[in-house]
């Protein structure tokens, strides 16, 4: 699959359709066992996930590339399983989701302010934090349903993180390049901001996690640089399967579970 083309993105996101279908569904069934305070900070994440995603697609139409309004589309519905499973996850152990948080909602007003590549900017923002929240999640946890349901997230996340590169990448590259770095610069600096807030927000289930704040605000920022590569073109784009190897559902590996 090409990561250098909308079209191949395109592919690889109807090639995730066809391999969730063959994955099957976690063992909800099974229940989970969700102390407070992640519960708590799952909650909230689900808020984030779960979104029409209307006025990316209204951006990503009026850009005038097909298949990148297309690929646009498959992305949504990703963040919007996403939502799904987090709302099944807090049902297996007994949490409610809720219907709104203030941090979504501050995030929801910065992404609309402009146009695609600023939705964009604003968007990855929320993505790297992601990769470094469901990571924590997916291996400080001891139950096994949770961290299945964060090894699913945390691989979609892998992939879209690149998917946004490109097209951020071709949205700057018509700057001077004096231009773009100091954009990046900017965008690092509200990423600091931004993960300093989540730190803060979620820090007991940080620490349930077995991550300390500074460790966790050290990480993210620590994978930026390799975003920032990627969107200013100084290393080549990393391919969409590059995560590692996903993890099975407990379905496909429970005895006498149907398939």
């Amino acid at each position: 699959m090409s990561v250098t083309t909308f079209a191949g993105w395109t592919r690889g996101f109807e090639a995730e359709i066809e391999h969730r279908r063959a994955q099957g569904e976690p063992d909800w069934a099974g229940g989970a066992s969700l102390a407070r305070p992640l519960a708590r900070s799952l909650q909230r994440f689900q808020v984030g996930e779960d979104g029409d995603g209307a006025n990316l697609i209204r951006k990503a139409d009026e850009a005038g590339d097909r298949d990148y309004a297309a690929a646009v589309r498959l992305f949504v519905a990703e963040e919007q399983n996403h939502a799904r499973l987090l709302s099944l996850l807090l049902g297996a152990g007994g949490m409610p989701t809720i219907a709104a948080h203030w941090s979504d909602s501050v995030f929801v007003r910065l992404r609309r302010l402009l146009g695609l590549r600023l939705e964009l900017l604003v968007l990855m923002i929320a993505e790297v934090v992601a990769l470094r929240y469901y990571r924590a999640v997916s291996e400080g946890t001891g139950d096994p349903l949770v961290s299945e349901v964060a090894a699913r997230i945390l691989a979609d996340e892998r992939r879209h993180v690149p998917f946004h590169c490109l097209r951020l990448r071709e949205a700057l590259g018509a700057l001077p390049g004096v231009l773009r770095v100091l954009v990046m610069t900017g965008w690092r600096l509200l990423l600091l901001g931004a993960t300093v807030v989540v730190a803060w927000d979620h820090g007991p289930a940080l620490r349930h996690l077995g991550m300390p704040r500074r460790r966790f605000i050290a990480d993210v920022m620590r994978s930026s640089t390799d975003v920032v590569a990627d969107i200013l073109g100084t290393r080549p784009l990393q391919p969409a399967d590059a995560a590692p190897q996903r993890t099975r559902s407990r379905a496909a590996v429970s005895p006498g579970r149907a398939g």
